[in-house]
């Protein structure tokens, strides 16, 4: 574990902060949307989760099960979500601690029910899960996230291994659908039929890199690599589209704050600004592939930098932590449509994405 220190905190304290000033914000079963199973509540809580992994202190782990307990009842059965966006089906992560350490069937249950669904998702000709049942045929980065991780370690606990082959699949064509051979960077969507507004008549793909899609993409896989067994076919292939991201992304850190732009590609050009979702994403995913051993440790002096950006901007209040200049989340669109999103403090993927960092952080600093 890293012991050091910035601005009096090391990085599992700052974790801990922002767990704690969540918790003193809402109570488990009033995370928004409230009673709804959804990745907002999801996002935060595995970060808290894996932050209670490292510290074990139990009201860490007390918390993500009363809110799990909120929307699954008695008998497995979840209440209050959307079969048909992959967002409502990430929370699930959070069921295989819960499973491992209270034996309780009905969280098994509640995984048996969500992950056919993600192998039976709507699916473009290509075999690309679309984001959501309203969006026909698109691929978004965000998906590789919410249906990625958990599908990954369904197939390690229940020994089904076309999980993996999924996982690996919706990775590489992804990447083929939406890389950008000039910048290396991913666009946010993909349009197999080419039609939307957004898209490109000639690839489908949408036209601007947003920071924190594209930060989705290298925390998914490299979690992912965690479960799929090293020898298996294509999983360097899966490794390789993270790495050779993170190697695309630390070209556009900014190199006075150490932050990422929310379009990461045209930093200071007119409107656009400094996102925190982003560059905690990103410096955490250097974290981890470093760790893994998958990029040169050079490349921790990219995540320190965007680390002491993030706490250097931190601000205080009477129930503990500000993390600000979170995007509130949007969907496809032009340059314009991502500048002027509105921003939001210790909104919950925010929070989730600071104590994601902090806690990769926190492991090799």
């Amino acid at each position: 574990m890293s012991s050091m220190v910035y601005q009096g905190h090391t990085a599992l304290e700052y974790a801990k902060m922002a767990c704690d000033t969540m918790m003193k914000k809402f109570a488990p079963e009033d995370l928004p949307p409230k009673g709804r199973f959804h990745y907002h509540q999801g996002v935060f809580l595995s970060g808290m989760q894996k932050t209670w992994r490292l510290c074990q202190e139990d009201k860490y782990f007390s918390y993500l099960k009363a809110w799990v307990d909120s929307i699954i009842d008695e008998k497995g059965e979840i209440h209050e979500f959307d079969a048909g966006q992959l967002d409502d089906i990430q929370p699930g992560i959070l069921l295989y601690d819960l499973y491992h350490e209270t034996k309780d069937e009905r969280y098994a249950k509640a995984l048996h029910t969500l992950l056919p669904l993600v192998k039976d998702f709507p699916k473009n000709p290509e075999g690309g899960l679309w984001h959501k049942v309203q969006h026909r045929d698109e691929m978004w980065l965000d998906g590789l996230y919410m249906g990625g991780p958990i599908a990954a370690q369904y197939g390690a606990e229940f020994h089904d291994t076309s999980y993996f082959d999924l996982c690996i699949y919706q990775a590489l064509m992804m990447e083929r659908n939406t890389r950008d051979k000039k910048t290396g960077l991913l666009y946010h969507a993909f349009d197999f039929n080419h039609q939307m507004f957004w898209a490109d008549p000639v690839t489908g793909c949408s036209p601007e890199f947003w920071g924190r899609s594209i930060g989705w993409v290298p925390v998914a896989l490299l979690d992912e690599a965690e479960f799929i067994p090293k020898d298996y076919p294509r999983r360097e292939a899966l490794l390789e589209v993270a790495i050779d991201l993170l190697k695309a992304v630390v070209r556009f850190q900014d190199a006075e704050t150490g932050l990422w732009y929310q379009v990461v590609d045209k930093g200071g050009q007119e409107g656009n600004w400094l996102e925190s979702s982003c560059t905690c994403l990103f410096t955490a995913a250097i974290c981890k592939a470093v760790r893994g051993g998958y990029l040169d440790e050079s490349y921790l002096d990219y995540a320190k930098k965007g680390y002491q950006g993030i706490i250097d901007r931190l601000r205080y209040n009477e129930q503990g932590v500000v993390i600000d200049n979170i995007c509130v989340g949007t969907s496809v669109g032009d340059y314009w449509h991502y500048c002027k999103r509105p921003t939001s403090e210790n909104d919950l993927h925010g929070a989730g994405a600071f104590i994601l960092m902090c806690q990769e952080v926190a492991q090799v600093l």
